[in-house]
């Protein structure tokens, strides 16, 4: 075989392994163009809605505004060297971290312990799972309404009780002390509901095989517990993770209802905060700041979980 002919075959082996990689990329190409027209309604609102709204948040935060919200005097980055030199602010993110510290874990904790308890083979258990989702049909308006008759100083339901067990009263939401908590509470049993939902939907996921085999085994519940049922529903303990904290973050009906921002601004989160520089203030180019500080930590706290729990997640 001449040369010339051996360079014919090696072109003719190679044109397949040429074509191939063109036919993926013109296949990708092409469920690309046929992908688009489904999701442009969606990429429109998402435009629209956030990524402008988000983009003149940036530019907004960079400006001193005139008391009707117009960009006036570039600052530069002043405004974020005086959020972050100002207590107030500090005081703010410290209490939306606390908050979130006590919503978040407590939630989760007892929505899967409900959960479990909906996901038993027990008479009625229908109803006790309509029971334990009710709380998502509550607005955080009519919730903070409800809790306010409950923890009233003189005619609240919790003071009657303590009166009945002869404790001494608690000024819930008057005090440095309580104030804090008594929102968390009222949050905790908001979110229960939706928390309990998904809880239910991991659970029910799980093939009763896996328990089968573990009793066999002789395994007992709190080592089937462990086992099989807490790395079956590690994705959805890992999403609730991640959206619990972001709501809790982002926390603002409660507090302007029940407490607005007090006692001596203990409740003062920082959405709470941005609102009152707002509204109240007319500080807009301050709200915007403030509101891009809270983007780039809720952005942050979700790259941390992302970077630390989604590790030991099992995506069975």
């Amino acid at each position: 075989m001449t040369t010339s002919q051996r360079i014919d075959v090696q072109s003719s082996a190679m044109a397949p392994a040429v074509a191939a990689p063109r036919t993926a990329q013109a296949r990708a190409l092409r469920n690309l163009l046929v992908a688009v027209p489904y999701l442009l309604p969606s990429l429109i609102i998402f435009t629209f809605f956030v990524f402008v709204p988000l983009l003149k948040t940036i530019n907004l935060s960079l400006y001193l505004t005139n008391p009707i919200g117009l960009p006036v005097e570039f600052t530069g980055l002043d405004n974020y060297k005086d959020a972050l030199s100002d207590e107030t602010v500090f005081n703010s993110l410290k209490v939306s971290l606390t908050f979130a510290l006590y919503v978040v874990p407590t939630t989760l904790i007892f929505a899967l312990f409900l959960a479990v308890l909906a996901n038993s083979p027990l008479r009625g258990v229908s109803v006790f799972r309509v029971i334990f989702a009710s709380t998502i049909a509550v607005s955080g308006a009519t919730a903070s309404l409800i809790f306010l008759f409950l923890f009233h100083p003189a005619i609240g339901v919790f003071n009657y009780i303590l009166d009945l067990l002869h404790q001494p009263r608690v000024a819930w939401l008057t005090s440095e002390a309580t104030a804090l908590i008594s929102v968390s509470l009222v949050t905790i049993w908001l979110t229960l509901g939706f928390n309990t939902v998904i809880f239910l939907a991991g659970l029910q996921g799980i093939p009763q095989e896996l328990y089968e085999s573990a009793r066999i085994d002789g395994a007992g519940f709190w080592s089937s517990f462990r086992h099989i049922t807490i790395p079956m529903i590690s994705p959805t303990i890992f999403f609730l993770i991640v959206v619990s904290t972001l709501g809790a973050l982002q926390t603002f009906t409660q507090v302007n209802i029940m407490t607005r921002g007090g006692p001596v601004e203990s409740t003062q989160v920082i959405v709470h905060l941005i609102y009152r520089a707002f509204y109240f203030n007319g500080q807009y180019g301050v709200a915007a700041t403030l509101s891009v500080l809270l983007f780039l930590i809720m952005f942050v706290l979700t790259i941390i979980q992302f970077g630390v729990l989604e590790r030991r997640v099992h995506y069975g």
